[in-house]
């Protein structure tokens, strides 16, 4: 079974030659030559087209796979929910309450996985007749997870049973409450978590120490997904749908989709089949939520899991950043397509809001980032300001750790001094495990997450100790990283050969995401035929082949950045671009397009 982007460099070539990218990349070719045995014997075997073939080769498909690589179906990748541990109890308790009439409240997280995995469980309970109420917490003032006056209110407000979702999992304190109220508790979530769990009647997480079922890759959504199934599956073995027809699943998929793409989950397994399935759901508009979202942020043609992550979550989490946090759940819940509309509207507002905040504040942490690799140069970037909001720290931090190559964390001090900060990682250094260790010695008051992003709560006057633990704790795991900085290219092109039939072939080799990346391919020697920024810090250009041919490019944030300098600089000369390919839809005319991820000076390197 292929692992994401399984390993095998044995016989990768190097494809620039010389020096490296604006980047500061080395572009390395792919397949390796076992992969492209694979390959070939794929192509021939499938009857897939060559490009098709390397593409799934490249990425660890073995040839035995391949077929159903190419078409995973919920039926057959879908595994017995009772595989994961608690399940059964999960079902039981929430299937008990069904059956009794009890009104069901839902706690969910305030990001896109939260939402939609509130929404899929609200919509599917109120599908088989079920009462039950979506609470999404206020980042600001409630913070994370479930808590003490939140739960109290939703046992006043008539609930008999608390059911959380992407979230959970650690929470001790506000459990020991929703006993002493007496309300039972079951939890639906993913995150990394501990030996010790808090008291439930049933937590659901395949990343408990204790599951043994191999979905550790589900987002909440997933969890949430398969706890329906084996729901559905109990009150039909009670009898629940004598003389009426069960609740359609599968229409529930659209949401999977979403949350599996905005959580940034590893595409394999049955993520793959949420992806790919949901994808259908969402083009046939079901979800009046979905639909109306997809409008605003002028979705064109066929959803792809680029239009997931990039245009319709960014908006459901906008809510939650820096508005109305259960503004995202209540879109994707209602039936009401004048009301989704004014939802979609608002969150589409308030996503442009987001962006300005965002500007500002990167604008100022770019400042102090630059200036602390100039003096002490640390292995992490901390960057921080009493003005910052902290609903949009997190995106700063993913913009400084792509700029400065380096793990990087944004901090809001508040008037006392006291700092909500988020962290994101390089590949190849732990960042959660070293902000558990700075709680576990007292520089931190709290703080977690995984690899790849943590949050952290630090007093403005340990921040310097803070520096020195992680310089210490990760500056050899940083320079490590930063020295074997690749692009991986799956082939070259030219302009006139990237064309609509390409594109839609590589299609079939996707859906494309964490863990399965999209094909980048390189474009030698082409000259910058028109460049112009455009939009919020984009570089439009368009690229013209030896030929003839002529190919739109597009290079998104990247105005400020040395890429988007170098780009505009070129105007009328030749550059190496490498980037993704995709098609463009505007008023049903598709249009192949580039999406510019380096580039490189022709004068100083070689293809």
């Amino acid at each position: 079974m292929a692992g994401p982007e399984a390993a095998d460099d044995e016989g990768a070539r190097t494809v620039l030659g010389v020096g490296r990218s604006v980047g500061e990349r080395i572009w390395r070719e792919r397949p390796s030559r076992q992969q492209a045995t694979t390959a070939l014997a794929m192509a021939q075997r499938l009857g897939l087209p060559e490009i098709v073939s390397r593409v799934l080769a490249a990425r660890g498909v073995g040839l035995d796979e391949a077929e159903g690589f190419l078409d995973p179906t919920i039926k057959a990748l879908m595994p017995d929910p009772s595989t994961l541990t608690d399940m059964d109890a999960a079902v039981a308790r929430v299937a008990d309450a069904v059956t009794a009439g009890d009104r069901i409240a839902i706690f969910g997280d305030y990001d896109v996985d939260g939402a939609t995995s509130s929404a899929l469980l609200s919509r599917y309970l109120s599908a088989i007749g079920a009462a039950s109420r979506i609470h999404i917490p206020d980042r600001i003032i409630e913070g994370y997870g479930p808590n003490g006056p939140a739960i109290r209110m939703l046992r006043e407000d008539g609930a008999g049973l608390l059911v959380c979702v992407d979230c959970g999992s650690v929470s001790f304190e506000a459990f020991a409450e929703a006993r002493a109220v007496g309300l039972d508790v079951v939890v639906l979530d993913h995150h990394q978590v501990g030996e010790e769990l808090p008291e439930t009647r049933g937590l659901v997480n395949p990343n408990r120490q204790d599951d043994l079922s191999g979905l550790g890759h589900l987002a909440a959504v997933g969890v949430t997904f398969l706890f329906v199934v084996g729901l559905n599956r109990e009150l039909r073995r009670r009898g629940a749908f004598r003389g009426r027809r069960e609740p359609d699943l599968l229409a529930l998929l659209d949401l999977a989709a979403v949350g599996t793409v905005c959580d940034v989950v590893p595409l394999k397994g049955l993520n793959r089949a949420f992806v790919r399935k949901g994808l259908l759901a969402l083009h046939a508009r079901a979800n009046c939520g979905l639909a109306a979202l997809s409008d605003v942020a002028r979705v064109n043609g066929p959803a792809s899991p680029y239009h997931l992550g990039f245009l319709i979550g960014p908006r459901i989490n906008a809510g939650g950043r820096i508005g109305d946090a259960a503004l995202g759940a209540r879109l994707l819940t209602t039936d009401d397509m004048d009301e989704a509309r004014g939802i979609a509207e608002t969150l589409d507002r308030l996503n442009a809001e987001r962006q300005a905040i965002e500007a500002d504040m990167l604008l100022e942490g770019d400042a102090q980032a630059f200036a602390a690799t100039q003096s002490n140069d640390p292995a992490v970037l901390l960057t921080g300001s009493d003005g910052w909001h902290p609903g949009v720290v997190g995106l700063v931090a993913s913009r400084l750790k792509e700029r400065y190559r380096r793990p990087a964390f944004a901090i809001a001090y508040d008037a006392d001094g006291k700092g909500t900060g988020s962290g994101r990682s390089i590949p190849g250094v732990d960042l959660g495990a070293a902000v558990r260790k700075a709680v576990a010695e007292g520089i931190l008051e709290k703080g977690g997450g995984h690899a790849m992003a943590a949050g952290l709560t630090v007093r403005r006057d340990r921040t310097q100790d803070l520096t020195a633990f992680l310089d210490a704790e990760l500056g050899t795991a940083v320079e490590a990283a930063r020295l074997s900085n690749e692009l991986k290219i799956d082939g070259a092109l030219t302009a006139s050969a990237a064309t609509v039939s390409l594109i839609k072939e590589l299609e079939r080799a996707g859906p494309f995401g964490a863990g399965h990346s999209e094909p980048v391919f390189a474009l030698p020697s082409h000259r910058v035929k028109f460049a112009d920024t455009v939009g919020n810090g984009h570089v439009r250009l368009t690229l013209g082949d030896g030929g003839g041919g002529s190919l739109k490019a597009i290079a998104f944030k990247a105005a400020d950045t040395p890429l988007g300098t170098f780009l505009l600089e070129k105007r009328g000369e030749p550059v190496h671009v490498a980037g993704s390919l995709s098609l463009d839809t505007w008023q049903g005319r598709e249009t192949p397009q580039l999406r510019i991820l380096d580039a490189a000076d022709p004068r100083k390197t070689r293809i």
